[in-house]
């Protein structure tokens, strides 16, 4: 199983939003640089067979036109595992639900991603694994994820993943 855990894009910051937080949205710079972002992975070769997402409008929007441009064939599922929040015990439980063959899509948040890329990789959260807004990472599993049975393919800073893009 590959396993792309993806990060939403800029959104409005915290102190300027007087709504609730799951519907903090992105922001209009977040939008472009997300779409360059998506733009990169789709010059990667980048299909996922299964995209799941977090609730939150934030990254709702990003897992649209992440599938929009690489999968648009695909729904996406939302799980409240992938809110910031989320444990990463139960995202490995939820990744162990998709086909051994799949290519899953998770598109959330921070603190969670990260600490869910630490026990992939390690066993259990390392503090310094954190993903950059529109960042990603590849982890690659043999069979079913376990936790530290994952084997990182790439990980990328968003400006990175912008620059596969094809100008």
């Amino acid at each position: 199983m590959d396993c792309i855990l993806f990060r939403h894009g800029i959104a409005v910051e915290p102190e300027q939003w007087d709504g609730e937080e799951a519907k903090r949205p992105l922001t209009k710079k977040g939008l472009r640089r997300l779409r360059e972002a998506v733009a990169g992975l789709a010059a990667l070769n980048a299909v996922p067979t299964h995209i799941v997402s977090s609730s939150y409008v934030r990254a709702r929007k990003t897992a649209e036109l992440l599938r929009d441009t690489l999968a648009p064939e695909t729904d996406i599922k939302e799980y409240s595992e992938l809110h910031p929040d989320g444990k990463p015990e139960k995202v490995l439980a939820l990744l162990a639900t998709f086909p051994a063959d799949a290519c899953v899509l998770c598109v959330g948040h921070e603190p969670n991603l990260g600490a869910v890329a630490g026990v992939m990789l390690c066993v259990k959260p390392v503090a310094t694994l954190s993903l950059k807004k529109a960042g990603a990472c590849l982890v690659r599993f043999e069979g079913a994820p376990k936790p530290g049975q994952g084997e990182l393919r790439w990980w990328m800073m968003p400006s990175q993943v912008r620059a596969f893009r094809k100008t």
